[in-house]
């Protein structure tokens, strides 16, 4: 007996309403593995369909094909038997940072550690979880067979970061948040013994509250590694002995946020680096996020702090593409408005042109007037040609491109730390890019010929229109591009603006979070009067 339409429609609304976290829109959007009961189902014959999961980007692939349909890796490829042996010498690390006797002013710090590899899941399934191990090893490799690491860097020795020092960057963030605000608000009231990002608590698989994020008995000292690492290349950066640094750690950290670990982080790296940063002496500090995915967490951290200026380019389709937040007018709360700039891609495919272009005309002319000590990089790499998640299209020489731009700012003080990816060839590649750009290489990327396309061309539009009444030197890119958008049809603007109008599910609109972060800190008053205007 087959199901009825209503039943039909309840099943699939119940499907919707389970995919709220990284892991289960990464699942569905290829197979569903889970066991379904269609014992009603007639006639009642069962098919098993043979599959393999590739061994680059995890997906699924039915058994009579050679090649994955998604990245185009073939299914015996030996591309994946890495050997680190050459990172160890007498069972040392060569090429160690020695400390303030080192000749190290001009060097590039690289920090990695095998214990981080430890990190997994603690029961293995058939469908490979996208972030794993393999991550690091295929980027350690690749690092290690252009000659780069070890021979051309300086290694900093790992170190687990020490409680003491995460109290001491909590307090620091506290009083931040207390004189942006005049009081400490009760959502960032002092719990650093159960905030996770903080790293004090020994995380297992029962800790983890979201089913995209797992642990297991390594995962605890893989994040204070990942976080100590992170720390240290900030210190030996402003401390001069290094002139940048690239943080091949994991697990990733831009999800995790004041309270709750997800989207595969555990604990927010890029915010402890920037904290670090700032006990060594900087007083302002540049975040750069081009993860595919919008950093929730690094944004809520500092959502209230003048001295972080925290700059995101990811895709959102109106808030329909994980984890939902990040649209343009989240520009920070109260007194440090201006200081979360967001540019939300309305579509996956976004390219090379895209993002640079975006770095001409909103990343660098905001980030020369805040004037950074220091810029830091959440490199996730996600958005690269092939990725299973991202589905954009940014090469290797986009990010080297990307790169190169930011090196002109903060004297060249940059750490690159890495965040996601999940095709190993693609993460690889251009982390390899980017490292050689750290080095001193030219990208040699044409510059001549950067054209966005129009739909990122409105974006950067619409970004530029709200950023411009807290950064002034935006002006000429915003009145250049006017006459740009001109040229395109009405037509094409119409369906723009429709689309537009869909800003994404209500849950997360008219949600308790949202509305209590507009009624606090946004379009409405915080005396709890008339708004000013409505959430839109």
């Amino acid at each position: 007996m087959k199901p009825s339409s209503e039943e039909s429609c309840e099943a699939e609304e119940n499907l919707k309403q389970k995919s709220s976290t990284l892991q289960d829109l990464y699942a569905q959007e290829y197979y569903d593995d889970e066991d379904d009961d269609d014992s009603d189902w007639e006639p009642a014959s069962h098919f098993v369909i043979k599959k393999w999961f590739c061994a680059n980007c995890t997906m699924p692939n039915f058994d009579d094909v050679c090649h994955c349909d998604v990245c185009g890796e073939h299914r015996e490829s030996d591309f994946f038997r890495y050997d680190l042996s050459q990172l160890h010498v007498g069972g040392e690390v060569v090429n160690s940072y020695k400390g303030a006797d080192s000749s190290t002013e001009t060097c590039t710090a690289i920090g990695f550690d095998e214990r981080m590899l430890l990190h997994s899941e603690v029961e293995m399934k058939s469908h490979p979880h996208p972030e794993r191990p393999d991550r690091l090893r295929a980027i350690a490799a690749s690092l290690a067979a252009a000659g780069i690491f070890p021979g051309k860097c300086t290694f900093i020795p790992p170190r687990e970061i020490t409680q003491e020092a995460l109290l001491m960057y909590g307090a620091s963030l506290l009083f931040y948040l207390s004189q942006t605000l005049g009081h400490h608000p009760p959502r960032f009231e002092v719990q650093t013994q159960s905030t996770p990002w903080i790293i004090s608590k020994q995380f297992n698989k029962r800790e983890i509250c979201f089913p995209d994020t797992y642990a297991n008995e390594h995962s605890a000292c893989a994040a204070r590694l990942a976080a100590g690492l992170c720390a240290d290349l900030a210190r030996t950066i402003m401390s001069g002995h290094a002139r940048n640094g690239f943080a091949l750690v994991r697990p990733p950290g831009h999800h995790a946020g004041i309270k709750q670990a997800m989207g595969f982080c555990l604990h927010n790296n890029a915010a402890i680096a920037a904290l670090a940063a700032q006990s060594a002496g900087a007083k302002k500090v540049l975040i750069v996020d081009w993860d595919v995915h919008h950093g929730n967490g690094t944004q809520e951290i500092f959502d209230g702090n003048k001295s972080v200026l925290y700059v995101s380019l990811h895709r959102h389709e109106g808030g329909r593409f994980y984890p939902g937040t990040g649209a343009a007018y989240e520009v920070g709360m109260v007194d440090a408005k201006g200081y979360s700039v967001n540019i939300p891609w309305s579509c996956g495919g976004v390219g090379d042109n895209d993002y640079i272009f975006a770095f001409q005309h909103v990343v660098l002319p905001i980030a020369l007037e805040f004037a950074p000590d220091i810029t830091i990089i959440s490199a996730g790499f996600d958005a690269a040609r092939g990725d299973p998640l991202g589905c954009c299209d940014v090469t290797p020489a986009g990010y080297a491109q990307m790169t190169h731009m930011l090196t002109g700012l903060s004297q060249g003080k940059l750490l690159v730390i890495l965040e996601g990816g999940y095709n190993l060839r693609s993460i690889s590649s251009s982390a390899t890019a980017v490292v050689k750009v750290l080095l001193g290489e030219d990208p040699g990327y044409d510059m001549s010929n950067v054209v966005p396309s129009k739909r990122s061309l409105y974006t950067i539009l619409q970004v530029l229109k709200i950023q411009l009444k807290y950064w002034p030197s935006l002006k000429p890119s915003y009145t250049a591009l006017q006459s740009q958008w001109g040229l395109v049809s009405p037509n094409n603007r119409n369906q723009m603006k429709r689309r537009r109008r869909l800003v994404g599910p209500l849950w997360w609109r008219w949600g308790s979070k949202r509305f209590v972060y507009e009624l606090l800190y946004g379009s409405f008053r915080l005396n709890g009067r008339v708004p000013v205007k409505r959430i839109c």
